[in-house]
Formats: structure tokens, sequence, C-alpha cells
């Protein structure tokens, strides 16, 4: 990975090669799944327990019914909505490794898709980050009408959690991007 950005964080970023215990431990799994300790996870890994959380949730859901595809496609939506340039950059590189077209990663940053179920999928996950979890009956009812399960529609209020706290750390604690950099798209 190379760095794109030269701010520094506010948190130190855990240098593997000193982290000991349980941080060394998750710290080397994730540099396995990688390939390299992607910045986010050494800011994170200040706190064992954070770090163990987030790289469990990515673990936990990795393994569910939402596909690797559909999943990163809600990261990228989460993250634009937020304005988090890290994860934003991450989900696009994780997508198209998982698949995704360029097109179609650009598409869900504004939380269109030109297949029914994908575009679904995201105008609920937006509508959590946007109404702050205040979705009603007819918001799932449309997931249903797309083939989406109860399993299904859990697992996109999970992905959508998850992301909410990776865009924080990244954004609250100025973590350097080190992916690929990929424009913000406006709200629409």
């Amino acid at each position: 990975m190379s760095a794109t950005s030269s701010s520094v964080a506010r948190v130190p970023l855990v240098d593997p090669a000193n982290a000991t215990g349980t941080v060394r431990a998750v710290l080397d799994q994730i540099h396995g799944a990688f390939g390299a300790t992607p910045h986010m996870f050494r800011a994170v890994a200040n706190s064992p327990a954070a770090l163990q959380s987030m790289w469990g949730a990515f673990g936990a859901l990795g393994g569910g019914v939402i596909g690797a595809g559909l999943g990163e496609q809600i990261a990228v939506a989460v993250a634009n909505r937020n304005g988090c340039n890290y994860c934003l950059a991450a989900h696009t590189a994780l997508g198209r490794k998982a698949g995704v077209s360029g097109e179609a990663l650009a598409a869900a940053q504004s939380g269109e898709s030109t297949d029914q179920r994908t575009a679904a999928v995201l105008r609920f996950a937006l509508k959590l980050v946007n109404e702050r979890g205040q979705v009603d009956a007819a918001d799932v009812q449309a997931l249903r009408d797309q083939g989406l399960s109860d399993e299904h529609i859990v697992e996109i209020v999970a992905h959508v959690a998850l992301n909410l706290f990776t865009n924080y750390v990244n954004v609250a604690l100025a973590v350097p991007v080190d992916f690929p950099g990929v424009k913000l798209r406006p709200a629409r």
C-alpha cells in the first residue's frame, strides 16, 4: 500500500514490530489478510479491546450472507456519506478485488446501482446513516420485496454499524490514507 496522504494521525500508529500480546497477534492476522498492516488498524491498536472488536466484526461479517461485493458497496456508500476518505479509498480497492466494477463502486458512492436489489440495500443503508437508525416498517419491507431475508436485513444493519465505527475512527483520528485515493461525491 502506498501512502497517499501526508497527514499526521491524532493517535500514534502502533508499529506491529513493537506490539505485544493480543495486539501483536491481531495485527499479525491483519497483516496476513492484507499483506500489509493498514494504518487504520495500527491506529485502533492503541486499544486492544477496540482492535479485537473491529477485527472480529470484519471476520464475522465476512462469513455472513451478504457477499463481499455487496458489503463493499455498502461500505463505499457509508464512507462517502460520512466524508471518510480513508474508508472510501480502502473499500473501493477491496470492492474491485471482490469483483465489483469501478462504475458500480462509483454509483454506490451516491447510493445507486443498476441492480434493483443492490439499489434497495444501498437506499436502506444510507437511510440508516441519515436517520440514525430511525427507519420504519416500509423501509424493511422494501428489502423483503427484493427477496432479502431477515438474516440479510440484520446483517445490512451490522455492516452499516461496522462502517460507522471505521469511518469515525478514521475521520476523528485523522488516520493517513494508505490506499489509492478516491474522490468523494457530493451527497444528493
